[in-house]
C-alpha cells in the first residue's frame, strides 16, 4: 500500500490503465491506478447506452458499486465524417467482436467508394468519475484527423493504425506514448478531469 488515493479504471485493457496512470502522474496528480482484473466478482456492463457520456457512467457506477472504490470509465470511439460519424458509440463492436483488426477492416471496406479528401474522421471520449458517496463528474476530449487506406505503426490500438492526427504525417500508431498523450482524445479528457480529482479526492 502507497497510502495514495486509489482509483480503479473501469477496463481491463492494460494500455488504457497505464496510460491514464502515466497522464494523471504528468499532471502531478499520483493517486493508484487500477483495473477491474484487482477485484474478484466483477459485473460485466454491457454499454447499452446510446452516448459515450451515457455508457461511461454506466460502467462507472457499477464499478464503484460493486468495488467501493472511486472510478473512472471512459467510453470513446471513432468518428468518421463519411460514415454520418460512425462506428462512434460500436467503435469497439463494429465488427460484431471480432477484434480490432476485424473492426479496421470493415471501417476502410466502408470507405471504399469515398474520395481522399473525404476520409475526415476524430476521436471523442468522455470520462466518468463516481465516488462512493454519490458524487459524479463527465469530461471530454477530441483529436481531429484524417483517415489513411494503408495501416502504418505498431504502437497504440484499435483504429489508431489508419487515423493520421491534424498536424501529422505519421498514423496515431506511430507516435511514441508521450506524443498520443499530449494530443489525443483520452489525453485531452484525462487532463480535464484532473483538477476534478483534486476537488474530490482525499487530500493529494
Amino acid at each position: 500500500m502507497t497510502g495514495r488515493p486509489r482509483v480503479v479504471l473501469a477496463s481491463r485493457n492494460a494500455h488504457k490503465i497505464s496510460e491514464m496512470a502515466r497522464i494523471l502522474d504528468q499532471a502531478g496528480l499520483h493517486v493508484d491506478v487500477v483495473g477491474i482484473e484487482e477485484f474478484d466478482d466483477m459485473p460485466e456492463v454491457a454499454e447499452t447506452e446510446p452516448t459515450f457520456e451515457g455508457n461511461a457512467l454506466l460502467k462507472a457506477r457499477a464499478v464503484c458499486v460493486a468495488t467501493g472504490v472511486p472510478a473512472v470509465s471512459d467510453d470513446s470511439g471513432l468518428c468518421v465524417d463519411a460514415l454520418n460519424g460512425m462506428p462512434g458509440v460500436l467503435s469497439a463492436r463494429w465488427s460484431g467482436g471480432k477484434g480490432d483488426i476485424a473492426n479496421l477492416e470493415l471501417v476502410l471496406a466502408q470507405l471504399g467508394d469515398t474520395p481522399d479528401d473525404r476520409l475526415a474522421a476524430h476521436f471523442t471520449c468522455a470520462v466518468a468519475l463516481v465516488l462512493p458517496d454519490g458524487r459524479e463528474a463527465v469530461v471530454h476530449g477530441e483529436m481531429h484527423g484524417h483517415l489513411m487506406r494503408t495501416p502504418r505503426g505498431t504502437h497504440g490500438f484499435g483504429y489508431d493504425p489508419i487515423f493520421v492526427p491534424d498536424g501529422e504525417r505519421r498514423t496515431s500508431a506511430e507516435l511514441t506514448d508521450v506524443e498520443k498523450d499530449a494530443i489525443s482524445h483520452r489525453g485531452h479528457a484525462l487532463r480535464a478531469l484532473v483538477p476534478v480529482l483534486r476537488d474530490l479526492l482525499p487530500e493529494q
